[in-house]
C-alpha cells in the first residue's frame, strides 16, 4: 500500500515534449523584403539589361546615374516591395505547407525538397504575378525613350493604371514564364538551401549557425542562378512589351533568338548572379535569424 502511495503517476515522471509551433508564415516574406531592398540597385540593372539594348552590367549602371542620379538606382523599388510582399511571402509559406503536406524533413532526400519547391513555385507564381509586373514595369520605365515610358508614380499607380488602360489581363501578362521562374527558383534556391544546410551539418566542419546559413546559402544562389536565366530573361522581355501580339512567349523567343543567337537566354547572367546571390544569402540570414527571435521570445532559447 505504502509503496503503491509513494509512486507517482508515471504522466509526472516523464514530462512529454511540447511540440514546436510553427514559425509565424509572414516571416520569409519579411526577411525577402529586407534583403531586396539592400540589392535593388543590382536588381535594377539586372532588368534594364534583359530588357533593353545595354552591353553589360557597369554601362547600365553608369547610364542610370547619368540619367537619374544615384537615386535612379532605387527606381522602382516600391514594385519590389510589393513583389516581395506577395510572391516572397507565399512562397515561404506555401514552401512550408508544401514539406508538411509531403512529410520531409532535413534529411530528406533532395527529390521531396525540389518536389515542395515545385508546389510552392507554382502557387506563388500566379499570387505574385501582379506585382511582377509592377516591379518590372517600374525597374524598366527609365531605359525606355521618354516616349515609350509608363511613367507610373508608384507601385499602387501602376497597378491601377494598368487595370484601367489595359484590362486586367495586363496583371496576369507573361504569367506562363513567371510561374516557370517561380517553379525554377522555389525547387532550386529554396530546396538546395534546405539541401546543402542539411549536409554541411552532417560533416564535422559546421554547427547550426551564421558560417552554416552563409556558406549553404551561397550554393543555393549558384545554382538557382544558372537554373533560372532563360526562364527570367523571358519574363521580363515579356512583361516590359505593351501592345498587341506583345504577351506571346514563342512571339518573343523566335524575335529573340534571330537578333541575339541562343544565347539571348543567359544575357544579364552575371548582373542576376550579383543580385541573387547576395540576396539569396541576406535572405537566409535575415530568416534564420527572425526564427530565432521568435523562439527567444517564445522562450526557447
Amino acid at each position: 500500500m505504502s509503496a503503491q502511495a509513494a509512486a507517482p503517476p508515471s504522466s509526472s515522471v516523464v514530462a512529454s515534449k511540447p511540440k514546436k509551433q510553427p514559425y509565424p508564415f509572414y516571416l520569409g516574406g519579411l526577411a525577402a523584403t529586407i534583403a531586396a531592398s539592400i540589392t535593388h540597385p543590382l536588381d535594377l540593372t539586372k532588368v534594364r539589361l534583359q530588357a533593353s539594348g545595354d552591353k553589360g552590367m557597369i554601362q547600365s549602371i553608369k547610364k542610370t546615374v547619368r540619367t537619374a542620379g544615384v537615386r535612379g538606382l532605387f527606381d522602382g523599388i516600391s514594385g519590389t516591395w510589393m513583389r516581395q510582399m506577395s510572391y516572397s511571402l507565399c512562397r515561404f509559406w506555401a514552401y512550408d505547407e508544401s514539406k508538411r503536406l509531403l512529410g520531409a524533413t532535413p534529411q530528406s532526400p533532395a527529390w521531396v525538397l525540389a518536389t515542395a519547391g515545385v508546389m510552392a513555385g507554382s502557387i506563388a507564381g500566379i499570387v505574385g504575378n501582379p506585382g511582377e509586373v509592377v516591379m518590372v514595369r517600374l525597374q524598366g520605365d527609365f531605359a525606355k525613350p521618354p516616349e515609350k515610358r509608363f511613367n507610373y508614380k508608384h507601385c499602387f499607380d501602376a497597378l491601377f493604371r494598368m487595370v484601367r488602360e489595359e484590362g486586367p489581363s495586363s496583371l496576369v501578362r507573361g504569367v506562363g514564364p513567371n510561374v516557370f521562374r517561380s517553379i525554377l527558383m522555389n525547387s532550386s534556391q529554396l530546396a538546395s538551401y534546405d539541401f546543402f544546410k542539411a549536409e554541411l551539418l552532417k560533416t564535422k566542419y559546421f554547427d547550426d549557425n551564421i558560417a552554416c546559413h552563409f556558406t549553404a546559402s551561397f550554393a543555393a544562389g549558384t545554382v538557382a542562378t544558372t537554373i533560372c536565366s532563360p526562364a527570367d530573361v523571358l519574363k521580363s522581355r515579356i512583361m516590359n512589351a505593351s501592345g498587341p501580339g506583345s504577351s506571346s512567349t514563342l512571339g518573343v523567343i523566335r524575335s529573340s533568338l534571330a537578333t541575339e543567337g541562343p544565347m539571348f537566354m543567359f544575357k544579364g547572367w552575371l548582373p542576376a548572379w550579383s543580385r541573387l546571390q547576395p540576396t539569396t544569402i541576406l535572405i537566409f540570414l535575415t530568416l534564420e535569424q527572425l526564427k530565432n527571435i521568435v523562439d527567444w521570445k517564445r522562450g526557447l532559447l
